[in-house]
């Protein structure tokens, strides 16, 4: 008589306190982070009137709006760089990473169905929820071309590291989203709590000012905040600011790392949660 194999077990248990994420398993779901994906990209634009082209038109129209107050009435010194472009170059890396926060530290709470029924990854729910921002960063970036050779810039080598700045801009706004959409399902004044946290960082970030007016005794103070380094970073590889990467870029990277580090940590020590939780 001849004996099958027997179909072997799986058990699915609770991570061990404060234990590392495994990021191969990441890896072996890759097809449901592409699904969940493009699911928040079509249902970003679903049933609006001009659809993608919202990604276009909220920059452009804070860009002009921030060009008159504080490009014409304020005065806000630019660098040498037409107002209009020193602003957007800002506002690019500054509305991605708003967006993917906000649409991160709330991806829990938006699949608690999905996440009470079966098992993956949970790292995979904020995870897709970066990926419309990026999208929108990517069509916006077309309007920043045709300003550059409107005003006749043309970048130089240093335009180059722009993947990298692009790359931290990402990697902040997944630290930051981590913490929040872990803290979103215990608690669900996070929902409330990060929209006045995102008014806040704005103005302690160098969208419509220079970085410049900062005293150099507090530059390495202001780069505990990382988005700062990715805004000067991507002035100064796109219109050729005159400061480059300094003691601030430096200060931002390691808080990025430690966000990073610390969100993934938290995320993986509270996930077998979230099931009951959410």
């Amino acid at each position: 008589m001849r004996v099958g194999r027997s179909t072997p077990e799986i058990h699915i248990g609770p991570p061990r306190a404060w234990a590392t994420p495994d990021l191969r398993q990441v890896w072996r779901f890759r097809e449901l982070l592409y699904f969940l994906a493009w699911r928040a990209i079509k249902v970003r634009y679903k049933q609006t009137l001009i659809g993608a082209a919202w990604a276009i038109l909220q920059p452009v129209l804070s860009m002009a709006v921030f060009s008159l107050i504080f490009g014409g009435l304020l005065r806000v010194p630019s660098e040498g760089i037409p107002y209009p472009v020193f602003s957007y170059a800002a506002l690019l890396p500054w509305m991605f990473f708003a967006s993917a926060v906000t649409m991160a530290s709330n991806s829990l709470v938006y699949d608690a169905n999905l996440i009470s029924k079966v098992y993956f990854p949970r790292l995979i729910i904020p995870l897709a929820a970066t990926v419309p921002p990026a999208i929108d960063l990517a069509v916006a970036f077309l309007v920043l071309i045709a300003l550059l050779a409107f005003y006749g810039i043309v970048p130089g080598g240093a335009v180059l590291a722009l993947p990298l700045l692009v790359l931290l801009a990402w990697l902040t706004a997944l630290g930051v989203g981590l913490w929040l959409s872990a803290l979103n399902v215990k608690y669900r004044d996070v929902a409330y709590v990060v929209p006045f946290l995102m008014q806040v960082w704005f103005f302690v970030t160098p969208v419509v000012y220079p970085s410049g007016l900062i005293p150099d005794p507090l530059k390495a103070l202001y780069g505990l905040n990382p988005m700062v380094g990715v805004i000067d970073g991507f002035r100064w590889a796109l219109l050729g600011a005159h400061h480059g990467p300094d003691v601030s870029m430096l200060v931002s990277v390691g808080t990025v790392a430690a966000l990073l580090v610390s969100g993934l940590l938290y995320f993986r020590r509270t996930e077998s949660q979230f099931a009951d939780v959410v």
